[in-house]
């Protein structure tokens, strides 16, 4: 299929697999509220490619592309099929040959979200699947919604809150941002989380963590203030921890439906850490993240 100038809306990438299927029907149903496009990719990768690996122009084989339309149709007979009893989303279909990190990063430069699965199709596959959405969390030129296996519908997704961990950088500006705007089309409350220290209690002390706890209190009332504003439909439950914030955002998930946070952080080495922060809940987290990514 001849390459879109511009994907406006949702981008996934589909390869058939199972956990694939659940990114597509999240996928959907995300476009479906945006009342935005939806785009299915498939990207077709053979290893052994030498100026596909290397970003040339390689064609793949006819029974490859057919391959991949096949993957295509049975893409848009899971967004029929999930999307049965409310609107559906306009689809794009695109068969495109390729590196798969460097076609999906390209294809999210216009878009409002890309989508992948956290594995793919057997033992290698699935290394290379996680490379690609790893690839997506670090270079992708929107925001990225990493969906695992485990089926994002159950149990009884449309009562549990939206998790954001906020710091106060400008990724987490974004973070906050796409965290309200998702809690309020799935009519859910927000919980906001700030570490506003990596270390534990018992290392700085009761005083002094009473004390910068409280300071934390007043600044992140600031940094919600704008937003509640905005969006006074969406109910905020504010939690100040200590500790490293990748272990309390992968906490709380288990109780949340989808968890946004930044690419990175307070600049520095808390930079690369907040880095790792968004690695870290990516690989841990059981449920679809959204790394907030932008152009």
């Amino acid at each position: 299929m001849t390459r879109q100038d511009t994907h406006s809306g949702v981008v996934v990438g589909v390869d058939g697999s199972s956990p694939s299927r659940v990114a597509i029907r999240w996928a959907a149903h995300e476009a479906a509220m945006r009342n935005a496009p939806l785009t299915l990719v498939h990207v077709i990768f053979a290893q052994g490619w030498g100026p596909a690996v290397f970003g040339g122009s390689a064609e793949p084989s006819e029974e490859l592309q057919a391959f991949g339309r096949k993957i295509i149709d049975d893409a848009v007979k899971v967004v029929e099929d999930s999307l049965q009893n409310g609107a559906r989303p306009q689809i794009d279909r695109e068969v495109v040959s390729g590196p798969p990190v460097a076609t999906l990063v390209d294809l999210s430069k216009d878009a409002q979200l890309a989508v992948v699965g956290r594995r793919g199709r057997g033992l290698l596959d699935r290394v290379l699947l996680g490379s690609v959405s790893t690839g997506l969390v670090y270079h992708a030129r929107c925001p990225v919604a990493v969906v695992h296996q485990e089926d994002p519908f159950a149990p009884q997704p449309s009562q549990l809150p939206v998790l954001v961990g906020i710091d106060g950088s400008p990724a987490s500006e974004l973070a906050t941002a796409i965290a309200f705007d998702e809690a309020s089309r799935r009519d859910v409350g927000l919980i906001a989380l700030h570490a506003w220290s990596d270390a534990d209690v018992y290392e700085i002390g009761t005083a002094e963590w009473s004390a910068q706890q409280a300071g934390a209190v007043a600044a992140l009332a600031e940094r919600l203030a704008g937003w509640q504003e905005r969006y006074p439909d969406v109910s905020v439950d504010r939690r100040i921890v200590s500790g490293h914030p990748a272990l309390h955002l992968i906490d709380q998930a288990q109780s949340s439906q989808l968890v946004v946070v930044g690419s990175r952080g307070r600049g520095g080495f808390a930079g690369m850490l907040l880095g790792s922060v968004s690695t870290a809940v990516v690989n841990a987290a059981r449920i679809p993240v959204i790394v907030a990514r932008q152009h």
